[in-house]
């Protein structure tokens, strides 16, 4: 009789038990090495113009006829229009407006670029300019109109501090749901606020004295990361209370393979396709790399405020979640208590 009752026991830990034990532990491995390379390949694997904004400066005859022989060629990979003079395609240039800028001339053309804007978008705007000098067989001057910092020569060192401040971020949310499962869900908030301050502490150090990548404004860039680190882990844990040991795998679909691919931080959208283009314009990592590079580099302008604000929407939403999140583990909490003596 005892044997009988330890066989079924026995049966659900069999050699089928441990094998889907196993399978739906690695189910999300896979599912990241799937999505990581969607996004990643989807995003970059074929980096072409896409109406990328390019300028001719000069209101002659021949500067129209050279932008509209330029647009006619490119078709919709370029957006090309005239501009007046130099100075116009300069304030434009950082406005971040324009790719680039081409000034004709029989000897000597030039082309303006701003590698701040994205290092990449400079190249692909150049090589259009160096196609049209060459025809003319004459040399082509490239002027860069910013300065990157002694320590980020390609400007592409924000992306990398994003990547630095979303692994600390969502790796904190795994820790907090895990040895803070007894905690109520505000008390998991506040450790995740405090956890937040911590990573962006954590990356303006490595970004500033350490690195050289971030050289004035250290508080501002400083700000802007714990809005990020903050709004990412105050969604982890929201997100926790209804998925659980699927946190991980959302937050790496949200702030890895669309956050990363959409920031701006390799290609901007005028290399990428529509569907990264258009999260570039409202994502949180687009908020950060775009937001610090319009403040390191284009003097606060150039749609820095709309950035920041981005910033605060992402947190402000996770704050939302965690106000619905604790709802729900209160209602959890209820239905659990065990029933009064007077209803039993």
């Amino acid at each position: 009789m005892t044997t009988a009752a330890h066989e079924p026991l026995h049966a659900a830990h069999g050699p089928r038990h441990h094998a889907k034990h196993v399978t739906l532990h690695l189910l999300t491995p896979l599912l990241m090495c799937l999505g990581m390379g969607l996004a990643y390949l989807g995003a970059f694997h074929s980096p072409e113009p896409h109406e990328m904004k390019i300028a001719v400066v000069g209101t002659s005859a021949k500067a129209d006829a050279l932008a509209r022989t330029l647009q006619s060629k490119a078709g919709d990979t370029l957006d090309v229009t005239t501009v007046a003079d130099r100075k116009t395609a300069v304030a434009r240039l950082e406005d971040r407006d324009l790719a680039g800028a081409y000034v004709p001339d029989a000897a000597h053309p030039e082309a303006l670029v701003a590698k701040a804007n994205s290092d990449t978008t400079a190249v692909a705007a150049t090589t259009v300019f160096r196609t049209v000098a060459d025809r003319q067989g004459v040399p082509l001057t490239v002027t860069d109109l910013t300065t990157l910092s002694k320590g980020d020569p390609t400007g592409q060192g924000i992306f990398f501090l994003l990547v630095a401040l979303s692994i600390g971020s969502y790796g904190s949310v795994a820790a907090i749901g895990a040895a803070g499962a007894a905690f109520k869900l505000w008390t998991r908030a506040a450790i995740g606020l405090a956890t937040s301050v911590v990573v962006s502490v954590i990356g303006i150090a490595l970004a500033g004295p350490v690195f050289h990548i971030v050289d004035h404004d250290y508080a501002t860039v400083w700000a802007m990361g714990w809005l990020y680190s903050a709004g990412v882990i105050t969604i982890g844990i929201g997100l926790h209370t209804f998925l659980k040991r699927w946190t991980t795998l959302a937050l790496m679909v949200l702030f890895v393979m669309l956050n990363f691919t959409s920031s701006g931080g390799v290609f901007r959208p005028e290399l990428q396709n529509g569907f990264f283009g258009s999260l570039h314009a409202f994502w949180n990592g687009a908020g950060f790399v775009e937001g610090a590079r319009s403040l390191l580099y284009f003097d606060g302008g150039a749609g820095f405020d709309g950035r920041v604000l981005s910033l605060v929407c992402w947190l402000a939403g996770g704050v939302a979640l965690l106000a619905v999140s604790a709802a729900a583990e209160s209602r959890r909490a209820r239905r659990a208590l065990p029933a009064s003596p007077a209803v039993a």
